[in-house]
């Protein structure tokens, strides 16, 4: 039996949608409009005025105490500000960590439990640029909380007329260990964010780590006899938490905190190199543990 060879045919019809015709921005456009969209949900820009509340309380009190140190200097008429450029980011280094843990899940984690990252994928950005893109938002937002309060200060002892070059030597110093922490951070951070789909599970993953590691890490220093000036050996613990490993390495690095007993430093031009190389590693090997996450969703 034979049919005609237009019996099953399709038909097209014109409903009057227009194709679109202007110009493909391609990736590199995609790539920088998710970072900046990432930036801005980093400090809650864009959302609700909850969602503002915590990354500005947290941006205000890393800014607070250099204010204050501001007009200590100028009505006090110090010769120098009351805390150096780095041991300031030491201080209050729980700051950034709350920053951190609070706002890396909302980079990664909204988009796992919405589903949308399959979405990302289908534009012209990759895996990688995904990636790429929120580590470049939680690495500057992390800079903007670390480097405000560096920036008072320095201003501060421009007002105060202290001496310039030693003091842009020192905020230099700062914004060295400023780099550190933010890359550091943003590479653990995200890598922890990324593994759950549930906000609160990052939140208290990546609280977990940075303080239950800080503690572990000041428990075996002091254990083997690190309140002991002769004894050095003992600082190898800092290798185990993240912000002590940061410390060390750059008050070894720039002789800083050299008389003060309590200061973390690396044991030594060995331990400086080791130290080095364990910041790299766990910088890249978080970063490429995110990147196989993503390329498996």
């Amino acid at each position: 039996m034979t049919t005609r060879s237009d019996a099953h045919g399709g038909v097209i019809h014109d409903i009057g949608y227009r194709p679109y015709t202007g110009p493909r921005l391609g990736r590199r456009y995609a790539t920088r409009s998710l970072y900046v969209q990432s930036l801005r949900a980093a400090f809650g820009l864009g959302r609700s005025g909850k969602s503002k509340v915590l990354p500005f309380l947290l941006l205000g009190g890393m800014a607070a105490p250099a204010l204050g140190m501001l007009a200590i200097a100028l009505f006090a008429h110090l010769d120098e500000m009351p805390m150096d450029y780095p041991g300031y980011l030491a201080s209050f280094a729980v700051l950034p960590q709350i920053f951190l843990a609070a706002q890396a899940p909302v980079l990664m984690s909204r988009d796992l439990r919405h589903h949308v990252v399959p979405l990302y994928f289908s534009r012209p950005a990759t895996r990688g640029d995904y990636v790429a893109a929120k580590f470049a938002a939680m690495f500057s937002a992390l800079m903007i909380v670390l480097v405000l309060p560096l920036l008072l200060l320095f201003t501060g002892a421009m007002l105060a007329k202290f001496p310039v070059g030693d003091n842009l030597l020192h905020l230099l110093y700062g914004l060295v260990a400023a780099v550190l922490y933010a890359l550091l951070y943003s590479a653990l951070g995200l890598l922890i964010a990324a593994a759950t789909p549930r906000r609160g599970f990052g939140v208290a993953a990546i609280m977990g780590v940075l303080m239950i590691s800080f503690a572990v890490a000041n428990i075996t220093y002091a254990l083997n006899g690190g309140f002991d000036p002769t004894q050095t050996s003992s600082s190898w613990a800092f290798l185990i938490s993240p912000s002590a490993l940061v410390e060390s390495l750059v008050n070894q690095l720039f002789g800083l905190e050299a008389d003060s007993p309590s200061a973390l430093h690396a044991p030594g031009g060995a331990g400086t190199a080791v130290f080095t190389a364990v910041l790299l590693a766990l910088t890249a090997g978080g970063y490429a543990l995110t990147l196989r996450r993503y390329r498996n969703v």
